[in-house]
């Protein structure tokens, strides 16, 4: 049986550095060993070099006080390595690993010390006056800059791509929010739609059906309650249906007066139906907020006028709507107004705004945002 290998992980991820490069300060080390003439310090450097990256396997793929035991012996060889061999550059490797590190405490404790054990060993090797060390002086220079540098770096890159990851689960929580909201809402439609009025239906039948053989003319005017209850219904549904499809702009002002113009009250039109950059969103949220101060201005209002206005903008749509009725300011708050909560509801789920003013009747704004696009 043959088993998959996995893929044995010496680099870190996403560092930005080609592994070639990374390759090259693996083998690096061995070249300053070998330069050494006594056979016991190759082998100890050897064997450095073999624990020092054992220890940075271990620190990539554990977590918790591994990790900090790990580097800390990752340390300490980066220092007996800069003092015996001159090689000062295993600091890149705990440079990047200590931006990794999740934990706040311990990415400032680690970078803390890193930072001033990299600066010891280095001033170290300049006062022992190792020729070749010294000759090593710009590379150093670049080595301490790395090891200043390169774990804010990673550690900002890395919080920063946490953050997103966060946004990311937080638009999806929000969006199972909505389904759910709307399913919410859509089982609450049907019930209030349909539920009655298939009782309703149920009970007719049932005494339709008892009064078949006792009194049959008012069995036939039963059946025709539920006939007429059954076309209600479908024509409530198909509505509801209607309303989830969305409603364009202009489709509900053409509906609101043909609606006017039956319960005689005069309807005047100000602006233009054809809006620019205005999302379907937004536009059903209109015609739902339409629809509704209309149904309020039939039911409660008493009024003989209606006009409406649209007026755009760079940053947004305002939509009045005002009536000459009747209406008393106790009678129009969001608690128990007519629909009021839920146009403000609806307005605010597209950062829009909701307000009423009384004044030689009732006028109602609704004002919603426009997202400006960069060219």
């Amino acid at each position: 049986m043959i088993k998959r290998l996995r893929r044995f992980q010496i680099f870190p991820r996403t560092t930005g550095v080609s592994p070639f490069v990374w390759l090259m300060f693996c083998i690096l080390p061995f070249y300053f060993i070998f330069r050494s003439s006594s056979n016991v310090e190759i082998a100890s450097g050897i064997l450095m070099i073999i624990v020092f990256f054992f220890c940075y396997r271990l620190t990539l793929k554990y977590k918790g006080w591994p990790v900090y035991v790990g580097t800390s012996v990752q340390i300490a060889i980066s220092i007996a390595m800069t003092l015996l061999f001159s090689y000062a550059y295993f600091a890149f490797f705990l440079a990047f690993f200590i931006g990794y590190i999740q934990n706040k405490a311990g990415f400032i404790t680690l970078y803390t010390v890193h930072i001033a054990t990299s600066f010891i060993a280095v001033n170290l090797g300049f006062v022992l006056q190792d020729k070749f060390f010294i000759t090593q002086t710009p590379f150093i220079l670049i080595s301490l800059l790395a090891v200043i540098l390169l774990p804010i770096s990673n550690y900002n890159r890395n919080k920063q791509g946490e953050l997103q990851e966060q946004l990311k689960d937080a638009n999806q929580r929000i969006s199972e929010l909505v389904k759910l909201e709307e399913r919410q809402r859509i089982a609450r439609d049907l019930h209030d739609t349909l539920g009655q009025k298939l009782s309703l239906i149920g009970l007719k039948s049932d005494l339709a059906h008892k009064l078949i053989a006792a009194n049959p003319d008012r069995a036939r005017a039963e059946i025709k309650d539920v006939q007429q209850t059954a076309r209600t219904a479908l024509h409530e549904v198909r509505l509801l249906v209607s309303e989830m499809r969305g409603t364009r702009l202009e489709d509900e002002i053409e509906r609101i007066k043909q609606i006017l113009k039956v319960a005689q009250i005069e309807f005047a039109f100000e602006g233009s139906t054809q809006l620019h950059g205005v999302s379907l969103l937004s536009e059903n949220v209109l015609s739902m907020c339409l629809k509704e101060a209309v149904n309020n201005i039939l039911k409660h209002s008493g009024a003989s006028s209606c006009t409406l206005s649209l007026a755009q903008s760079d940053t947004e749509v305002v939509m009045k709507v005002h009536d000459n009725g009747t209406s008393r300011a106790e009678r129009l708050n969001f608690r128990q107004g007519h629909g009021l909560q839920g146009m403000k509801e609806r307005l605010e789920f597209v950062n829009g705004t909701l307000s009423i003013t009384l004044d030689q009747g009732t006028t109602l704004v609704a004002a919603i945002p426009l997202i400006l696009k960069r060219p």
